[in-house]
């Protein structure tokens, strides 16, 4: 190791004294020509005003060029520092654009019942709230405290009942979707049927995708605006039920209007549409483009291992369900991944206070580039407008209740008719873009250099090489002088020699 370190320092040592001993051969030039060559410099540069200053005899006029000269450089020198003090900032322009097509692609549209359970199921296993709870908990929806009612008999159950799938009951007891549930349905005027929905878990048990990615219909796209898709839903009260004393006083259906590439998101975003209702949603598409960092928060790298999109709340799911994951070993049914499901001792022992702590660390986070889940770089939103009117009317109540062979106050307390379409074939285009661009910021520093001293990038090169010859210059001029004037050595003053001459004088 010491001597390949040796060799090292030998080979620069040897390349340096071979770069001495060139320039040392190189003659010196006399001040007589370094004056010339300056003034060579100054009077053929493309650099506008420093040949006036060498050529003019007049002194006032040399000073008045100079002031000009100076002031010229000072005044570029602060354009570029603030265009180049301006782009560092990444500043983003947003522009808003109206594309007009003949089809537009159909959004998913997810549908879950407001009661989540069968009243048998319900009446079996009396603590399903108090599991639903915390479940629940996963996504930090509703929180649940060791001193609320039935947190006893949740624990007890949960200790008596070790293998109790909750994916399962909830599958098996939860809302479902057949004949009995969907009475009418009709895409764009053909019909469609609960085959064509895609079941998936959220936060309202069993939930049903209309137009999933996964589906047929995801391929459907509609060509005329003021039709779309048409259900009418049952909601079945007698059948299922949610406990009134822990706020869940609703009947009817809520729902979310998705992109087919994305999971649904209920929170703060669903939709209500309450029995004995008719619901008319009229959608927009509104697409959404953000920069990547610096000039954005996006992040174009990160890649979903459960979802083919990237999108805020899939990767916060998967975030949570890799922390679960490493601390419990296993993984609850409303997050994506490979793993045993959390059974119920784990929601109570592990599961809960692992999210307690991923929220205290703030281990998964979102919005910035630096968080866990940044922001996508593009996105797709359906802003929509509801309009309610009374369902069914007199006249449809009669043949309603001849048709479905029911009384007309069922049909009042279960019917739920929702509409959704288009309100125009045009999609609205948002896009964040980079206020100045590369090209842009060059343009503006030669056109800064241009206007104050006339320079370009001939100019600039021609300083360099004008620099860099004087430098050249005074290093020929150090090796060949710095060594004569060290070797060379006064001769000594012999003091006492001189006053002996003296005395013999």
């Amino acid at each position: 190791m010491e001597q390949t370190e040796k060799s090292k320092a030998y080979a620069e040592n040897g390349l340096l004294e071979k770069i001495k001993l060139c320039l040392s051969k190189k003659p010196l030039l006399s001040p007589t020509e370094r004056k010339k060559f300056d003034h060579d410099f100054a009077i053929s540069t493309s650099f506008h005003g420093i040949h006036n200053i060498v050529q003019n005899r007049s002194k006032i006029r040399k000073v008045l060029w100079l002031v000009v000269v100076l002031g010229s450089v000072s005044l570029v020198t602060w354009q570029i520092y603030s265009r180049l003090l301006n782009y560092f900032t990444w500043p983003t322009t947003t522009s808003i654009e109206v594309q007009y097509v003949e089809k537009m692609e159909f959004p998913a549209v997810t549908f879950c019942n407001l009661n989540r359970f069968q009243t048998d199921a319900v009446a079996k296993f009396g603590v399903i709230f108090f599991l639903w709870h915390i479940v629940s908990e996963v996504l930090h929806l509703r929180k649940i405290t060791a001193n609320s009612t039935g947190s006893t008999e949740a624990t007890d159950f949960a200790a008596s009942h070790q293998n109790f799938s909750i994916a399962e009951f909830i599958r098996n007891k939860g809302f479902y979707l057949d004949n009995s549930t969907l009475l009418d349905c009709d895409f764009f005027g053909k019909p469609c049927s609960p085959k064509d929905f895609g079941h998936v878990f959220t936060e309202y048990g069993n939930c049903f995708t209309f137009n999933h990615g996964e589906t047929i219909q995801a391929k459907r796209k509609v060509s005329v605006s003021g039709r779309g898709l048409s259900l009418l839903f049952s909601v079945n009260q007698e059948t299922f039920t949610d406990n009134p004393a822990l706020g869940f006083v609703d009947a009817g259906i809520i729902f979310a209007i998705h992109s087919p590439k994305t999971v649904p998101q209920f929170d703060g975003l669903g939709l209500l549409s309450p029995v004995g209702m008719h619901t008319r949603v009229t959608i927009r598409q509104v697409k959404t483009v953000h920069q990547e960092y610096p000039w954005g928060e996006c992040n174009p790298n990160i890649k979903l291992q459960n979802f083919s999109n990237y999108s805020t709340s899939g990767c916060l799911k998967e975030c949570k369900a890799q922390h679960i994951k490493k601390q419990c070993g296993c993984v609850p049914f409303l997050l994506p991944g490979n793993g045993i499901e959390c059974d119920l001792q784990k929601y109570f022992n592990c599961v809960s206070p692992v999210l307690d702590h991923i929220e205290l660390k703030e281990l998964c986070t979102v919005g910035t580039h630096n968080s866990s889940c940044p922001v996508s770089c593009e996105e797709t939103e359906y802003p929509a407008t509801i309009s309610y009117s009374s369902f069914p009317s007199q006249k449809a109540l009669k043949y309603l209740s001849k048709k479905l062979n029911q009384s007309w106050k069922c049909i009042r307390e279960n019917l739920v008719k929702i509409e959704i379409n288009y309100s125009d074939l045009n999609y609205k285009i948002t896009q964040q873009q980079k206020a100045v661009s590369v090209p842009e910021l060059l343009a503006d520093l030669g056109g800064q250099l241009g206007l104050f001293c006339g320079a370009s990038l001939i100019t600039i090169i021609e300083i360099i090489e004008y620099l860099f010859t004087n430098f050249y210059w005074i290093c020929i001029f150090f090796l060949l002088k710095i060594p004569e004037m060290t070797q060379w050595t006064p001769p000594p003053q012999n003091h006492l020699g001189n006053k002996n001459r003296i005395e013999e004088c």
